[in-house]
C-alpha cells in the first residue's frame, strides 16, 4: 500500500461515500476534499467537511496508519494545527490536536471496494513488466488514450520551452542564436547531437552572422572546431579549410578545448558528421535570417521548401576528407526535416508565441498531426500494446508517457492508470 494511493482515492472520490462515518461513529458528509498539496505541510488544503453536525472547513491529512501521525512528527508541527479530518487506511492511535481534542478519523479500507484494491495490486505488482499496466494497456479506452497523449505532448511541448528560455537568457534575448543551437544540436542526431551541441557552444553566433556570405568560412569554422582538421591531408579542398580555419581562429580567438568528440562508427554514410556539417553550413549560407522564416512559416511544405539544401560541391563525391565516394546530391530528406520540425522547430515557435503572450495550440496541433510518427522502441513497444502512434503527436507523447510517468511509477498521476484503477 501506497500512501499516493490514498491520495488518489480521496481526491477523485474512489470509495463508498454513502453512510461514511469516523472511528467514532460521527457522520462525515464530503463538500469538498480539498487542493492537493505536492509540497510541505498538510496533504489537502482547504477541505470542507460536514462532521456530525458542525461544519468544518480546514485541512486534511493522510497517512497509512495512524500513528505515523507521530512518526512524522506532526504533533510538533504548527502547520498541522487546522487539519480537521485524518484519513489513514488503519487506525491503530488516537490523534489529538494541542488542546487536547481528537482529530476526528476516517478509516478509509471500510469504504474501499475489493475491484479497486485489485486493480491497484495488479498495477503495481512485482512482477517483472516493462510498464506497470502492460497486460492491460489494450483495454484503455482509445478515447481514453488519445486525450491524455494531447495533453502530454503538450507537457513536452512546455518543458522544451523552458529549455529554450535557458539558452535564450544566456544569449541576451537573440532568438537566432538559441535557434542555431537547437538546429546543431538536432543535426547531429542521436549519436553526435552532444558533440554537435559543444560545437555550436564553442564560439559565438555573431561569427556565422558574419561569415554567412562565405560558404567555405563556415564549413571551415564548423568542421575545425569539431577537430576534422587535424590530419596531414593534402588535398586543395582540405588545405583550403584549414588556412581558413586557421585565419578564423586567429581573428575571433576561438577555442576547441570543450568540444566533445565526433562520432563516425555505427553511423551510415549519409548521418556522417563531415555530411551533416556541410548541410548545416550550407543551409545558413543559403537562408539568411533564418529565425524569421522559420516563424513565418505555417505548413510542411513551407518547411521542406525552406530546408531544402545540400552540402558543398566536394561532399557530393565525398563521405570523409580521404576518400572519394559516388556521386549523389546529399539533400536534406524529409524525414531529417520531419526531426528537425519535431525537436526544433515547432518548440521554438511554441516558445516565442509564448514570449509574445499568443497562444498557437491549435496551430501546433494541425502542424504536428501532419508529421508521421516516429520510430523508437518506445513507440513500438506501445504500438505492440495498442495501436496508439500515427503521428508525431503520439510519439513524443508517449516518449513523455514512458519516460516521465511509467519509468517512475506515477501511474496515479495518469489518465490511462487512473482508468485502469477506477472499478467498471
Amino acid at each position: 500500500m501506497q500512501e499516493d494511493f490514498l491520495h488518489y482515492l480521496w481526491k477523485h472520490k474512489k470509495f463508498e461515500l454513502s453512510n461514511l462515518k469516523t472511528t467514532h461513529g460521527a457522520i462525515i458528509t464530503i463538500e469538498s476534499v480539498g487542493e492537493h498539496n505536492h509540497h510541505t505541510g498538510p496533504d489537502f488544503f482547504n477541505g470542507k467537511l460536514k462532521i456530525g453536525e458542525q461544519l468544518w472547513a480546514g485541512n486534511v491529512e493522510i497517512h497509512i496508519k495512524s500513528s505515523d501521525w507521530y512518526v512524522h512528527n506532526h504533533e510538533t508541527d504548527a502547520n498541522y494545527d487546522n487539519v480537521i479530518l485524518h484519513v489513514v487506511w488503519e487506525y491503530d492511535t488516537q490523534v489529538f490536536r494541542k488542546d487536547n481534542t481528537e482529530i476526528p478519523t476516517l478509516e478509509l479500507k471500510r469504504y474501499v471496494s475489493i475491484e479497486a484494491l485489485n486493480n491497484y495490486q495488479k498495477l503495481f505488482g512485482k512482477a517483472q513488466k516493462w510498464i506497470n499496466c502492460d497486460k492491460d494497456f489494450e483495454t484503455v479506452d482509445t478515447f481514453v488514450i488519445n486525450h491524455w497523449l494531447e495533453r502530454l505532448y503538450f507537457e513536452r511541448l512546455e518543458r522544451k520551452a523552458q529549455d529554450i528560455s535557458t539558452l535564450l537568457e544566456q544569449s541576451k534575448n537573440d532568438w537566432e542564436a538559441v535557434l542555431f543551437k537547437l538546429l546543431a544540436k538536432n543535426f547531429g542526431l542521436k549519436v553526435n547531437k552532444d558533440a554537435f551541441a559543444s560545437i555550436a557552444n564553442s564560439f559565438n553566433f555573431s561569427i556565422v552572422r558574419k561569415q554567412q556570405d562565405n560558404l567555405e568560412s563556415l564549413e571551415a569554422l564548423f568542421f575545425g572546431q569539431g577537430e576534422l582538421l587535424d590530419d596531414d591531408i593534402q588535398d586543395t579542398y582540405y588545405l583550403g579549410l584549414l588556412k581558413e580555419y586557421t585565419f578564423l581562429k586567429q581573428k575571433f580567438n576561438v577555442s576547441s578545448h570543450s568540444v566533445t568528440p565526433l562520432q563516425f562508427f555505427r553511423l551510415r554514410p549519409p548521418n556522417f558528421p563531415t555530411i551533416r556539417l556541410s548541410q548545416l553550413a550550407k543551409l545558413y549560407h543559403t537562408q539568411q535570417n533564418l529565425f524569421s522564416k522559420v516563424i513565418a512559416a505555417k505548413n510542411l511544405d513551407a518547411f521542406y521548401a525552406l530546408f531544402s539544401v545540400g552540402t558543398s560541391t566536394f561532399w557530393e563525391t565525398h563521405y570523409t576528407f580521404s576518400k572519394p565516394s559516388k556521386a549523389s546530391k546529399k539533400k536534406l530528406t524529409k524525414g531529417f526535416i520531419d526531426l528537425l520540425l519535431i525537436n526544433t522547430i515547432i518548440p521554438i515557435q511554441f516558445s516565442y508565441a509564448k514570449q509574445q503572450g499568443k497562444i498557437i495550440n491549435e496551430d501546433v496541433l494541425k502542424l504536428i498531426e501532419q508529421i508521421s510518427s516516429e520510430k523508437n522502441s518506445i513507440v513500438e513497444k506501445f504500438n505492440d500494446l495498442k495501436p496508439v502512434a500515427t503521428s508525431a503527436l503520439q510519439s513524443q507523447a508517449l516518449i513523455q508517457l514512458k519516460t516521465e510517468y511509467c519509468d517512475k511509477n506515477k501511474c496515479l498521476q495518469c489518465a490511462i492508470g487512473n482508468a485502469l484503477l477506477s472499478p467498471s
